[in-house]
């Protein structure tokens, strides 16, 4: 992905659901109930619960918002069981797009999910229909502006505490890991006061498509405006390369 800079991408779509608190707080929302009833209410002795309580600060969440979502997971008595599903399928020209998504309504879901690909000329495919263009991995990414460290100091960092390769854009850092060591490398950086401008476990493409059919572009941001607007969306990823 030569030339493409994720953090760019990272930003447009952080600035675009900012635009929506709504769907991004009910989203953060699920997360911190997930995270606190795999790993307990303590951020000091969850690191998942912290990151993600960081994320809903940057996100501009009320500290009195964040509390209560924590308390009311602990507690147990919120009636409510999340459960994560994926989906797979295909936009315009090809483009590949898997949907992560974190539901209590399973049908509902999959509807929208499939309403989503369908407006956009597009068709939902077979769980591993696509996935196999795509390696699974921890992704970190630093904003070169947040950061006091050199690209050097970072790798060296990056490596001793577990991550596989470090890549350097123009306005940003990206480090890649295995997915079984993301909680450890994350957990270096953050100790090491290292700003991380996003950090997840994210679906790579090996190789990307490009489009440049116009009405085929139409169809393609259709169907990921569509996903952006869903709520049970927690992400997507697609071999898509944006010019």
């Amino acid at each position: 992905m030569s030339g493409h800079s994720k953090f760019a991408n990272i930003r447009a779509k952080k600035e675009k659901n900012d635009a929506a608190k709504g769907k991004a707080y009910t989203v953060i929302g699920r997360e911190i109930a997930i995270a606190v009833k795999e790993g307990g209410p303590d951020p000091n002795n969850n690191f998942k619960l912290k990151f993600i309580i960081q994320k809903a600060k940057a996100a501009n969440m009320p500290n009195d918002t964040i509390e209560r979502g924590i308390k009311k997971a602990a507690g147990g008595n919120d009636g409510v069981d999340y459960e994560k599903l994926t989906y797979e399928g295909y936009g315009p020209n090809g483009v590949a797009i898997i949907v992560d998504t974190l539901t209590d309504n399973k049908n509902r879901t999959a509807a929208n999910v499939k309403n989503a690909f369908s407006k956009g000329q597009g068709s939902l495919g077979t769980p591993g229909s696509v996935s196999f263009m795509f390696d699974k991995k921890g992704q970190i990414i630093i904003d070169k502006e947040e950061c006091e460290k050199d690209g050097d100091e970072l790798m060296e960092l990056a490596l001793e505490a577990g991550a596989e390769d470090l890549k350097e854009e123009e306005d940003s850092f990206e480090i890649l890991t295995a997915p079984e060591d993301f909680d450890a490398v994350r957990e270096a950086l953050d100790q090491a006061g290292l700003p991380m401008a996003s950090a997840e476990i994210a679906m790579i493409p090996q190789n990307t498509v490009s489009v440049t059919e116009e009405q085929a572009v139409k169809n393609l941001r259709r169907t990921l405006d569509l996903l952006d607007d869903d709520d049970d969306v927690q992400q997507y990823w697609t071999n898509w390369e944006e010019e």
